[in-house]
């Protein structure tokens, strides 16, 4: 089985997938009478349909554990979509890029482990893993633009599973 070290995330590293969400990764501005710092457009939000309408999810997650098989990817091909954890310590975001006939380059796979105040926000037709809380429960605000159809999600289950390891400790964030 063919393994995949998760790694940090980091916006660099996630540039070409998406957009990493959190306060300090550019520039901010004085707010709310000098109480808060607000950053604005941090993520690339998206829909190509113009009958789709913005969906506000909450996910409930339950907690798993690394060592992790990944036994498929989905996109949302007409939609970016946005995770937001509202409650979580970590969490798994895993990716691929997209070949030139629109299917997953699963060779390229990579993984990155998200910590407590990091969103993340996958741009449209963007290939990815489902949501996997780790290190407990979670739940996450999720924005996704649906009409209903199949374009909503499109899923593609992997020829064979893909093992995915946690991030090494030396690898590990301190702050």
């Amino acid at each position: 089985m063919r393994r995949v070290r998760a790694e940090p995330l980091t916006a660099e590293g996630f540039a070409p997938f998406g957009d990493v969400i959190s306060a300090g990764l550019r520039p901010g501005q004085a707010a709310n009478q000098g109480t808060a710092v607000r950053f604005d457009w941090t993520a690339k939000l998206d829909s190509s349909r113009s009958g789709a309408r913005p969906n506000l999810v909450v996910f409930s997650s339950i907690g798993k554990a690394l060592p992790l098989e990944a036994k498929l990817v989905e996109r949302h091909p007409c939609s970016s979509q946005m995770f937001l954890p509202l409650q979580c310590a970590r969490y798994l975001v895993c990716v691929t890029p997209t070949r030139s006939d629109g299917e997953p380059e699963v060779s390229g796979l990579r993984a990155f482990v998200a910590r407590a105040g990091q969103g993340i926000n996958y741009h449209r037709g963007t290939w990815h893993h489902p949501m996997v809380a780790l290190d407990g429960p979670a739940e996450f605000a999720v924005l996704v633009w649906e009409d209903g159809t199949p374009l909503d999600c499109v899923l593609h289950p992997l020829a064979e599973p893909i093992e995915i390891l946690d991030v090494e400790p030396t690898k590990e964030p301190t702050s």
